[in-house]
């Protein structure tokens, strides 16, 4: 069954706690510059930014996607520490880029300065990293 990535507008108790424990398992440089994961969660419920991979109805990666006039930001992203090494996390930043694509904006990865996996995700990826 593949991993279903949508953009969380409204979300159930059980999303709630899926989210908590995705961002539970985030080292600390990943939450700036919000003060907590839950802080992350609602800013990104608030302003349509959350993007999360889902398979058997739960959700198991995340990320806030910013579609900004010229160019859209993907930052946060995490995958619950379970479910790592399967594939959940590409699969949110390939669909970060087809929609990217589809909107005619380049992706950017956004991300704290000086931490190599942000850098080296970026370079992965073959996209550019822009400082939070």
């Amino acid at each position: 069954m593949p991993v279903y990535v949508e953009t969380v507008t409204q979300a159930s108790q059980q999303d709630r706690t899926d989210l908590a424990k995705i961002y539970a398992d985030a080292p600390a440089w990943l939450l700036a510059p919000y003060a907590s994961a839950e802080a992350l969660i609602e800013a990104g419920l608030a302003d349509g930014s959350l993007i999360a991979g889902r398979f058997n109805d739960r959700l198991l990666g995340a990320a806030l996607l910013r579609r900004d006039e010229q160019t859209w930001r993907l930052s946060h992203l995490c995958v619950r520490k379970l479910t790592r090494k399967r594939g959940v996390g590409r699969r949110l930043l390939e669909e970060a880029q087809r929609l990217a694509s589809e909107a005619g904006k380049p992706l950017h990865l956004a991300a704290p300065d000086g931490h190599l996996e942000a850098s080296a995700l970026a370079a992965r990826a073959h996209l550019p990293l822009d400082p939070l």
